[in-house]
């Protein structure tokens, strides 16, 4: 009986000793460096499905924030990395800074 209890109770402890996961600060972005982008539209508004067309690239989803002409922001604060326009996170960077797809602004203010 005793050894159950024992058991018992270093579950318990073992279960307030553990943290709980904790989410990453809103400045952060997990899918690469945060993007400042010179606008942020729907994928389907006129000039971004026209870009998108010339580019050859298909997007499923026309509600899908596109970031256009988008350069990282390696340290937020330091003169000469401030984002004027719309700081954002993307979920793909892949196109050479004319367009970021799945663009989540952020508060780079934090």
């Amino acid at each position: 009986m005793f050894s159950k209890l024992a058991f018992v109770a270093s579950l318990a402890v073992l279960a307030v000793a553990t943290p709980a996961p904790t989410s990453p600060p809103p400045s952060q972005c997990d899918t690469g460096p945060i993007q400042c982008c010179s606008s942020v539209q729907s994928a389907g508004s006129p000039s971004i499905a026209s870009l998108l067309g010339l580019l050859g690239i298909v997007v499923q989803d026309v509600t899908v924030p596109i970031g256009v002409n988008c350069s990282p922001i390696s340290v937020i604060g330091v003169g000469g990395n401030d984002c004027t326009a719309d700081p954002v996170c993307c979920e793909n960077n892949d196109f050479n800074g004319i367009i970021a797809i799945g663009c989540t602004p952020i508060n780079v203010n934090l």
